[in-house]
């Protein structure tokens, strides 16, 4: 893999909402964001002023994620909150096996009211009401109930990132986790693109299962919010 195409990674935001996830943007001159509902990520080019017109497209008193974005915003933007994470991407050779996915669903718009419920047992990251327009969501269930879940969010130029993976109190210690992603890992790589994914920093267990499963370190991020004056 060429070092642009890696490159594309330093600003998976930006790269996603200019490209494949265009259609899902909001614009306003050097900065976008996401539709409502869809995710609370933002991006804006480097110039200066930049700043002003990410504020004109939230609106005063608003929440601004800027993910990874380094840039420091003007002195009147109130600091949300900071954390420390991994970028994490996949070095594997071995595909999983693409038919190994049994007990696996494809979660739809009817399964949206189950996995903002999962979301809120299990507090995985970011999701919303239309987060699942972003790519594939992939479950399983057990007796009805969503009981663990993951799919794709950012897509910047040749990758797919993997999220909101989490399993429900009662399910853990099932491999859950594991299939979803292995699930996941094998549609992303069939199309030719390759997976990554972001976690925070203190998860050791979640590192430590992401490395078991083929993702290696690329470099550490902070991820960062902001309140618009």
């Amino acid at each position: 893999m060429v070092e642009c195409q890696v490159a594309v990674l330093d600003d998976p935001v930006g790269e996603s909402l200019r490209g494949n996830h265009a259609h899902l943007a909001r614009r306003i001159g050097r900065a976008a964001t996401y539709a409502p509902g869809v995710a609370t990520f933002s991006s804006i080019t480097s110039e200066p002023d930049a700043w002003n017109d990410l504020a004109r497209l939230l609106g005063p008193g608003q929440f601004a994620d800027m993910f990874s974005c380094a840039a420091t915003p003007p002195s009147d933007w109130e600091p949300v909150f900071e954390l420390d994470g991994l970028q994490m991407i996949w070095a594997g050779h071995d595909r999983p096996d693409p038919a190994a996915t049994t007990g696996v669903v494809e979660l739809g718009e009817q399964d949206v009211p189950d996995m903002l419920d999962l979301v809120e047992r299990t507090r995985p990251g970011p999701f919303w009401s239309r987060t699942r327009e972003l790519g594939t969501y992939l479950g399983i269930r057990d007796g009805g109930a969503l009981v663990a879940m993951a799919g794709e969010r950012l897509r910047p130029p040749g990758w797919t990132e993997i999220s909101a993976v989490c399993t429900a109190p009662e399910a853990r210690g099932r491999g859950h986790a594991a299939h979803l992603i292995n699930a996941l890992v094998a549609r992303i790589v069939a199309r030719g693109e390759r997976p990554f994914l972001h976690v925070v920093e203190t998860n050791t267990g979640a590192i430590a299962l992401y490395e078991r499963l083929g993702f290696e370190t690329r470099k550490r991020v902070t991820f960062r919010g902001f309140r618009t004056p």
